[in-house]
């Protein structure tokens, strides 16, 4: 039986990674840098040589470098969650909204609860549910832009060659109708809210309203560009959705959730590398895909 050490320890590890999350929001501006445009061909982290029963978070790394090196039409990226692994601890979710500065109502990487067998025989089984990338998305289709300067198809919205389904906020019209074409409820609307309206002005609780709208309005740098948190500027008014962290990836980091999993259940990398950890695993035969008779061919895989 778990003592109650163990469980202090456990519990402590668990804020840990929180923490860890919050502080990588904090950092990104300064890791980022502090212009409009951010570039996407920086230094790479430096990785240490692999090691026998290393992290995985290590061999995902070193996968993600080596596909970065590779012209971008010729990787595909896809990520893989070990839904034996997920303990529903929200950690990811946590760490999208730290990372993107996300406003109320909009969730990049929701955990759905999942409630298994009949009593007395009951289980529970946690689903995270990102954005799909799917090869065939019905979002792209139905938006009504067409004369986007910036995109191969005109529209505000678009399949890029590497996977990841981008959205350019500063030509999407906000018309919600890539949000109800998405059979995922990928997508959401960002209204302008604020997570602190509402609240008392006086620091009266730990943070306080002022202390803590400094932190909601700080800039975020969704698709390699500052945006600032303006009632009249994108992306507000903008339909949002996970992206796979791809500010992140272009620069040799993991997206954010990847590094946050307690329980090491998501993995992301490059299936066009057949030494990818991701090729490995989604060669499995107990690979599903969510909503598979839709036919958008999601590059999100589950293990069950």
């Amino acid at each position: 039986m778990e003592t109650k050490r163990e469980r202090k320890a456990s519990r402590r590890k668990i804020l840990e990674k929180v923490a860890n999350s919050v502080f990588a929001g904090l950092l990104a501006p300064a890791v980022l840098g502090d212009t409009k445009e951010v570039t996407t061909s920086p230094k790479l982290p430096e990785l240490p040589p692999p090691q026998p029963n290393e992290d995985p978070i290590l061999r995902m790394m070193r996968d993600l470098h080596r596909a970065l090196k590779k012209p971008v039409e010729q990787r595909r990226w896809v990520m893989v969650i070990d839904l034996r692994k997920c303990a529903g601890c929200y950690a990811c979710t946590i760490a999208y909204a730290v990372e993107n500065k996300l406003p109320p109502d909009v969730f990049y990487r929701p955990v759905m609860d999942q409630e298994l067998g009949k009593y007395p025989h009951v289980g529970r089984r946690f689903i995270p549910r990102p954005c799909m990338q799917c090869d065939n998305p019905p979002c792209v289709p139905v938006c009504p832009v067409t004369d986007n300067p910036n995109s191969p198809n005109g529209k505000a919205t678009w399949k890029r060659p590497d996977g990841v389904v981008f959205i350019d906020y500063e030509a999407c019209i906000g018309c919600r109708r890539c949000i109800p074409a998405c059979p995922y409820g990928a997508r959401t609307l960002d209204e302008g809210g604020m997570h602190t309206e509402g609240t008392p002005s006086q620091p009266s609780s730990l943070v306080g309203r002022e202390n803590a709208r400094v932190y909601e309005t700080a800039t975020n740098y969704e698709y390699h560009k500052r945006w600032e948190r303006r009632s009249d500027e994108p992306p507000v008014n903008c339909a949002r959705k996970c992206h796979f962290c791809l500010h992140r990836i272009e620069r040799g980091l993991l997206p954010q959730c990847i590094v946050t999993c307690i329980g090491r259940a998501t993995f992301f990398g490059d299936a066009n590398d057949p030494e990818s950890l991701v090729a490995e695993l989604i060669s499995k035969p107990n690979v599903i895909c969510l909503k598979e008779e839709a036919g958008t061919k999601p590059n999100v895989f589950y293990l069950m």
